[in-house]
Parts: C-alpha cells; structure tokens; sequence
C-alpha cells in the first residue's frame, strides 16, 4: 500500500511538471537537436500537455485502485 500510494504521488508530481513547464521540458530534451529553432513548436506543447495530464490521472488511478 505505502509503495503504489508513493508511485500515484509520484505520477501526479511528474504529471503536473510535464504540464506546467513543457517549455523547460523542451529545452532539456530536444533543443540540442536544432540550431535553427527559437522555442518549441505548438504540436510538441500540446503533447507534452496531454501526456502531462494523462500521466497525472494515471497517478490518480494508482491511488484509487487500492481502495
């Protein structure tokens, strides 16, 4: 129970980053990979976002499951 209640909290936690900062996220992971772009692109936000959200409600699940 103390070892699936850690891992929700952790999704959760890892979620909400993705989501509030994909543009940091962005700078991390890809930007070395072009000379030429200023920031990330709407379609890498906008996955970062949704993968974001769908990891926090996996996190929410794990929490719940349990019970």
């Amino acid at each position: 129970m103390l070892w699936t209640s850690l891992a929700g909290i952790l999704f959760i936690l890892a979620g909400f980053l993705l989501f509030k900062y994909a543009r940091i996220w962005w700078h991390l992971t890809e930007s070395w990979k072009s000379y030429r772009a200023d920031g990330p692109s709407d379609l890498f936000l906008l996955s970062t976002k949704a993968g974001g959200i769908c990891m926090a409600l996996v996190g929410l699940v794990i929490l719940v499951l349990p019970f």
